[in-house]
């Protein structure tokens, strides 16, 4: 299963629940919070990207499970990070689907 397979996957999970849109976003699809709130989750280059706090990103980028996010070389997005996929979908799912709970708290529900 590709990475968008597994967002559009889990995506669709957060729409369900309301409070969450898609929209563009550095010309990708992305999940954020309400109409008009923050994007906290898309998928760059093939690639799963999230918006979490400043302390978790860095444990996670510490740990080996994420790699800071930069769109462009040398242009680091604070709180953004890239996570690493395993070579097991059904953990990276329950992973994923845990950390883009994350984000999304993170991200407030606003607009539900």
């Amino acid at each position: 299963m590709s990475v968008q397979d597994m967002f559009d996957e889990l995506a669709a999970e957060h729409l369900e629940t309301g409070g969450v849109t898609l929209g563009k976003m550095m010309n990708s699809e992305g999940l954020r919070a309400g109409e008009k709130g923050p994007y906290y989750a898309l998928v760059s280059r093939g690639r799963l990207v999230l918006k979490l706090p400043a302390a978790q990103a860095g444990e996670l980028v510490a740990a080996g499970g994420a790699v800071p996010f930069e769109p462009s070389p040398g242009r680091r997005m604070r709180e953004w990070v890239v996570l690493q996929p395993t070579r097991t979908p059904d953990a990276d799912r329950a992973r994923w689907r845990e950390l883009l709970a994350d984000a999304r708290a993170y991200a407030g529900d606003v607009d539900p």
